[in-house]
Formats: structure tokens, C-alpha cells, sequence
């Protein structure tokens, strides 16, 4: 149902005090909107009368011109009521509503006749508004310095933050208070992520987490980024005012438009319940619907990988020990090869066997093509053609051999961060996938941007990771993005990119000082509330002095954790991360992977706290079959967990895959215990997490076998 209400406001022309108010269509949000005395646009957020955002500015700042932050008059206001439901391709939930007030305000500055729109919309849990610049006359080509978005908290709120980097998002969180935000000296402790971005002290990255002292969780972030450089926040400390910042380019500029255009959304979301935010559409409800019409050929999916052992040491990306190799004049027939490459056509059958033995849908290689002796560190032009294998990697018969177990490759292409090389490649890479019957690819983005001077979250580089996807598209290839700018709800408008790295992943555990317990219980209050994160879970081999006793590192989890993060941590790709040979040890915790599914009917988030725990349902696709994953953080926890979302009347089988009594994240992490019982809707189930733990369940309608054989759960 679409109801529009529009009237213009003739009599308020130059009338800067003129306010205009809307509310949520449940009444909770209240949004009011006005002009200063000065012509600046100010907005305020309430929830239930409470204050959400003090009054604070809008506006940009643009290059050898007046800037569009004053002066304005409103020439007119419009405001509609939308509710409507629609289907995602895939994803959490079956059906999303999409159910908005929306205020539009058409703001004309007196000395340059420049128009500008700003277009709010107030769902019942938050906000959405942008910038829009109509055709005109006066303002067609312009280059934005800056924006003056601001978003006054209350109070000191505390806060989950990573450091304001431009060229990565690779950061474990930090959990302060406002005025504690450190982000330079954050930056220093972990040198691992080798960034080139000037850090500064008071610029944090998006999506920024809060929680206030009356119990409010506030989530910014920002949708449908595109044709623009990704947003930062700025904290003033001593007035929590948070101001938007802007990637810059090479040049110090942010971005270059041309009329008519429009800015990405600006998001705010609240809600005094923090599973709430974790519900929410309305970051996917501001995105576009798909450009792709037929999208049958995007199939979510699980996968195994030549990628961990890399990590651990145990093979290499690389064919052989050669350095200062020049990709055009090698002939690699003549070099020596190393005897630890992990990409070989033996190895990868390996791979598929195991794939095909348990249901997996694909096998993912890495450092199948040349160019890997000598890309690490180096900054150059050419490393890799995405079109060349290496000798002891057999791209025709491991086709065949993968169409025979039916099993898909998913190809890899690391770019080096030399996109100009990309760009130029990419076609013959797209023709070399679909010759050869891959129809996903992991990206990845690695180093410093080539052109130089750019960076991962610039402008320019925002519209090539839209090429890519938009060229994948037409192809009918599924793309999973490493090392690129944080999602934004984009998987919407293209359903064939179905998730990204953008945070700090699993394989951090593998060399450095790693991921700490709370950081899974973080991840989805931040990186994902802008998209799936291909985190890479599944690691069962935990303690890696395993591979060599010299390694002093380790994953900061139990195994039952790491099963538990496959319902937590969404994604329509997840990874069996470990090594086969890990798995056949335990198969039967791997049954859990094996059994879980990457699409879902319904998601309820049953308990969450950010930093702490977080307990999540999902129903399967076409079934009647629910799963559930509990972590918590370094602490230890017992959790009631009801059951109330089951099917009234009806018995489920439940098998619970437990951390056992004596699991602990760092002392005793692969101790876990697996039991079986039956529960109804009325049921509440006692789990018992160990510090750093989790829980997995499985809930399937009882055989009338099962009712009589096992307990009811007491």
C-alpha cells in the first residue's frame, strides 16, 4: 500500500525557523526537521520521547565554491507513507517488509539559486536520509570536500570501534566510551595489517556501535554506497558530537558528481532491545531492488578450500622459491618447483573427494596461477593474468574431474591491489572462468591501491568493485570480495555478490595476536550490519602448535564455537575452513557443517548483548527445521534459551553440539560433547558456555523413533 500525502509551503519561502515533524508508522521513532536561523538544515531523532540525536547539522562542502551548508530556504516539503513486502534472492528471512514514513524537503540557497533535496525516511527502528541535487543550471559538475553530517549523541555513550583506516577494516574492536576513542594509538598495536592510511585520533569507522546509559542501542552506518567514498565519524570528545568523514583521493578531494545524482543513505538505527538491530531491514530496505532479473543461477553454498594450510605453513601459494621473477619472461616449465604447493591438480581432487563425500558444494584454490613468487610486498603494475596455471595445476582435467564428483571450483583472483591490471583483465579472466565451469570468485584486494595514491574506500575504488559485480553479473558468476570497502546493503541491488571479507577474519588467528573471544560477539553489531562476512569458520585443529612446535598462536575459541558461528554469522557462503584431515577426526562434530544450512525462512535473535553473547534461531529454506547458535565472550555463561518460535503441539528432535565441562578457550578448546533429546515450544533449554564457548542445536520434527527413544529435555 503506497499512500502519498504532498503539499507546497509557498508561504514559508525564506522562512529559515520553519519546522516539519514525522513519526515512525508505529509511532515509537520521531523525526523533526527545520532550518537555523542561519539557513543550515538541522534534524533531531526521538524514540518514545527520549532523545535520540540532539539537533544537528546537514550539508556538504564542495571544492572553489559556496559550500551547501547555509543559506537555504525551503521552497517545498513532501512526505509519504510506504508499506510494502518483497523477496530476497536469498538470505535471512523469506519475506521483508518494507514500511516507512518519508519526508522529502527541497532546500533552495538564496545567493547561488542552487537546489538541494534532503529525503528522510523513519522506519519504526530507524533512520535513513540522503542528499539529492536535482539538474540545474547552477550546479552541474562539483567536487565534494566534505560532508557537515552530524549526529549529536546525548551523552558519553560507550562505544565499539575500529580505527578510522582507509585502506583496511582489519582491526580487532575496541569497546570505550566516547571520549576515550584512541585510534592512533589502537592503529600502532597491530602492525600485522601493514597500513598505509593516515590514522586520526578521533576517526572511527562505520558501522559504529553504542549502547547509553539508560539502556538505547544506537547503530550508525550508512546504505547503497555507490559512487562515493565510504563514510567515517569523526568524535568530538567534548561534546559527543560525531561528524561525518569522507576517504579521500589521491588528490585530497572525496568526490566528483555530476547532475542529477544523490549521496548513499546515511543510517541510524535505535532500539532498547540489542537483537533487534540485528533484525533489521533497513539498510537492505534502502538499497535498490536486483538489476538482475533472472537470478536462479545464484545458489548460496558451502565450500572447502586449499587456503588454510597456507596459513599454518604446511603449502604455499607459490609454485616455486623464486624471487624478482618477471611475470612475461618466465618460463615456468624450467623453474624448480618447492614440493609445498598447495595448488596442485592431486591436492585439489583431494579436496573435491572430501566435497563430494559430505555434501559440499564447492572447492575453493587458492595460488592456483603464476605470479605468486613475487607479489608479496611489492608495489607493481603486473603480477598476475588470472588466465595462466601454474604447471602442476591441471584446469582441464580437474574440470572434468569436478563435473564428475559434482562439485564447483570456485575460482581466485588476488589482485595484488594492482586494479588498474585487473581492470584490464578482467574480461579475459570472466571468458577463462566460464570456459572452464567456474561460476563464483573470491576476490581479493591485498596491499596498496595501484592507481597510486588511491585507497580501498575511495571513490574510485568503490566504482570498481561495482564494475566487478556488475560485470560478474552478466556472466552469471557469484562473487566473494576480500579486502574491499565495508558492504552497505548492496547484495540487495546485486544479489550475485553474496559476501565479503571487509573485517577482520579467522584467518588473523593463524599469525598474529589473533581475534579475542568477544570479538564474534562484536561482528555482527558492526561489519555486518552492512552485509554477510565470509569469516571462514570451522577451525577444528584450534591449538596450532599442532603444525610446528614453535607456534606460539592459537584460535580464540572452542570447537563448539566455531560450529556455533555458522547460524551467528551470516553468510550465503560459508566455509569449511579446516583441513579435511581435521575434520575426519571429529566427523562427528563435522556433521553440524555438514547438516547447516546458508538460506534461511526466519531469524530470531533470542538473546544479545554486544562485546558479550548472542543466541540466534534460523529456520531452514523450505523446511521445518530450525538451528541454533549461542557464543559468548571470554567469560563463561549459562543461557536459558526458550523455544517458544518452535511449531505449538508438535516434538522436535535435538541434537546439541556443547562445549564439554571442562572447555575452555585457551586451556582446553577442543573438549566438547554432543546429546540428543527432544523439546517442544514450551521447552527451555539450560546451555552451559565455556569462556570463549558456544553451543550449537539442531531442531528437526521427531519420527515417531525418536519420540520414544530419547528424553524430553528437563
Amino acid at each position: 500500500m503506497k499512500t502519498i500525502f504532498s503539499f507546497l509551503c509557498l508561504l514559508l519561502i525564506g522562512m529559515t525557523a520553519f519546522s516539519q515533524q514525522i513519526q515512525s508508522p508505529d509511532k515509537k521513532l520521531t523525526l523533526q526537521f527545520r532550518l537555523s536561523d542561519k539557513g543550515e538544515p538541522v534534524y533531531q531523532l526521538f524514540i518514545r520521547d527520549k532523545k535520540v540525536i540532539e539537533p544537528s547539522l546537514l550539508g556538504l562542502e564542495i571544492k572553489d565554491q559556496n559550500s551547501l551548508t547555509e543559506g537555504f530556504s525551503i521552497t517545498r516539503v513532501d512526505t509519504t507513507t510506504v508499506n510494502e513486502k518483497w523477496n530476497p534472492v536469498w538470505g535471512e528471512v523469506k519475506e521483508i517488509q518494507n514500511n516507512y514514513r518519508e519526508l522529502t524537503a527541497t532546500l533552495r540557497q538564496s545567493n547561488t539559486g542552487r537546489v538541494m533535496v534532503i529525503r528522510f525516511r523513519l522506519f519504526d527502528d530507524g533512520l535513513g536520509f540522503r542528499y539529492e541535487f536535482p539538474a540545474q543550471s547552477t550546479l552541474t559538475y562539483f567536487t565534494v570536500t566534505g560532508e557537515r553530517t552530524q549526529y549529536n549523541m546525548t551523552g558519553n555513550h560507550k562505544s565499539f570501534w575500529i580505527p578510522g583506516d582507509y585502506d583496511t577494516n582489519e582491526y580487532p574492536y575496541t569497546t570505550s566510551l566516547l571520549n576515550e576513542v584512541d585510534a592512533v594509538n589502537t592503529s600502532k598495536k597491530y602492525t600485522e595489517i601493514g597500513t598505509r592510511s593516515p590514522i586520526d585520533k578521533n576517526v572511527v569507522q562505520t558501522p559504529f556501535m553504542m549502547n547509553t546509559a539508560d539502556g538505547l542501542y544506537i547503530n550508525i552506518h550508512e546504505a547503497a554506497l555507490l559512487n562515493y567514498p565510504a563514510m567515517y565519524l569523526r568524535v568530538n570528545q567534548e561534546n559527543f558530537s560525531l561528524t561525518t568523514e569522507l576517504a579521500p583521493d589521491a588528490f585530497g578531494n572525496k568526490a566528483y558528481l555530476q547532475t542529477p545524482c544523490h549521496t548513499p543513505w546515511r543510517t541510524l538505527l535505535a532500539s532498547y532491545k540489542a537483537g533487534d538491530l540485528l533484525m533489521s531491514k533497513t539498510i537492505l530496505n534502502l538499497n535498490e531492488p536486483s538489476v538482475i532479473k533472472e537470478t536462479s543461477w545464484i545458489k548460496p553454498q558451502k565450500f572447502v578450500g586449499i587456503w588454510w594450510g597456507m596459513h599454518m605453513g604446511t603449502a604455499t601459494w607459490n609454485y616455486a622459491d623464486a624471487t624478482n621473477i618477471i611475470l612475461k619472461n618466465t618460463d615456468w616449465n624450467k623453474l624448480t618447483p618447492n614440493g609445498r604447493h598447495g595448488a596442485t591438480t592431486q591436492h585439489t581432487k583431494r579436496y573435491i573427494d572430501f566435497a563430494a563425500t559430505h555434501g559440499l558444494d564447492g572447492v575453493l584454490v587458492e595460488g592456483w596461477n603464476v605470479g605468486w613468487e613475487d607479489w608479496a610486498g611489492n608495489w607493481k603494475e603486473e603480477v598476475f593474468d588470472f588466465t595462466t596455471p601454474y604447471p602442476d595445476f591441471d584446469v582441464n582435467e580437474l574440470q572434468r574431474y569436478a563435473r564428475e564428483k559434482g562439485v564447483k571450483l570456485i575460482m581466485h583472483h588476488e589482485t595484488s591491489s594492482s586494479v588498474t591490471n585487473y581492470e584490464r583483465r578482467i574480461d579475459q579472466a570472466i571468458r577463462f572462468m566460464k570456459d572452464h565451469g567456474y561460476d563464483a570468485v573470491k576476490t581479493g584486494y591485498v596491499g596498496r591501491i595501484i592507481p597510486r595514491g588511491e585507497f580501498h574506500d575511495g571513490q574510485w575504488m568503490v566504482n570498481h568493485y561495482t564494475r566487478v559485480a556488475e560485470k560478474l553479473a552478466v556472466n552469471k558468476i557469484m562473487l566473494d570480495a576480500h579486502e574491499q570497502v565495508r558492504p552497505t546493503g548492496l547484495h540487495r541491488t546485486y544479489p550475485n555478490w553474496m559476501a565479503s571479507e571487509a573485517a577482520r577474519g579467522n584467518e588473523f588467528n593463524a599469525w598474529s595476536s589473533g581475534n579475542p573471544p568477544e570479538h564474534e560477539t562484536i561482528l555482527p553489531f558492526t561489519r555486518l550490519m552492512g552485509g554477510p562476512m565470509d569469516y571462514t569458520p570451522g577451525i577444528f585443529q584450534i591449538k596450532l602448535d599442532y603444525y610446528n612446535t614453535g607456534n606460539k598462536y592459537q584460535v580464540h575459541t572452542t570447537l563448539a564455537k566455531q560450529l556455533a558461528l555458522y547460524v551467528t554469522m551470516y553468510s550465503p557462503l560459508q566455509m569449511a575452513a579446516d583441513l579435511p584431515e581435521n575434520y575426519e577426526k571429529h566427523l562427528d562434530a563435522f556433521q553440524f557443517i555438514k547438516e547447516v544450512p546458508v538460506d534461511w525462512d526466519d531469524t530470531n535473535v533470542l538473546l544479545a548483548e554486544p562485546g558479550d553473547y548472542i543466541v540466534t534461531a534460523r529456520k531452514q529454506k523450505g523446511a521445518d527445521a530450525w538451528y541454533v547458535g549461542a557464543i559468548t565472550d571470554e567469560n563463561k555463561r549459562d543461557v536459558q534459551v526458550s523455544f517458544s518460535f518452535l511449531e505449538p503441539g508438535k516434538t522436535y528432535a535435538v541434537t546439541l553440539y556443547a562445549d564439554a565441562l571442562d572447555a575452555h578457550w585457551e586451556s582446553n578448546p577442543m573438549a566438547y560433547s554432543i546429546q540428543r533429546f527432544t523439546v517442544n515450544s514450551k521447552s527451555i533449554v539450560r546451555l552451559k558456555l565455556a569462556a570463549g564457548g558456544g553451543a550449537a542445536l539442531t531442531l528437526k520434527p521427531a519420527t515417531q523413533e525418536e519420540s520414544k527413544k530419547l528424553k524430553r529435555y528437563k
